[in-house]
């Protein structure tokens, strides 16, 4: 069954939205003397799957890759966050590795997406 909008179709976009509900998920535990990492956490990860649907809605391929682009630049921004995290022992060596190959496969999908793009 087709959802609503084209975006909530694409396997690209389901996956960043399930990684950004599991940074939510994890960095809302985070003391509030981690509050500033908190929320650029989920910041950087909510803005994977909101860049995607962004995209989806613009009329030229160039405003749509654009957004696209800022997706996978903050699927980047994650990487320092969680390392950060790990170091700080906010999250755990499994999740830090669980999470650390999530987003090295999210951008891999974004970049092969990106490509496919009629330009």
């Amino acid at each position: 069954m087709q959802n609503g909008f084209l975006f909530e179709n694409l396997i690209v976009y389901q996956r960043g939205l399930a990684f950004s509900v599991k940074m939510c998920k994890i960095a809302s535990d985070f003391p509030i003397k981690f509050s500033r990492i908190r929320d650029q956490i989920i910041g950087a990860a909510t803005s994977i799957p909101l860049n995607i649907a962004e995209g989806s809605g613009r009329k030229s391929a160039k405003e749509r890759i654009n957004f696209y682009n800022i997706s996978r630049t903050s699927v980047f921004e994650c990487v320092p966050l969680l390392e950060i995290c790990r170091s700080l022992g906010l999250v755990d060596q499994d999740t830090f590795n669980d999470l650390r190959r999530e987003t090295a496969e999210l951008s891999k999908m974004i970049n092969g997406f990106i490509s496919s793009l009629p330009r």
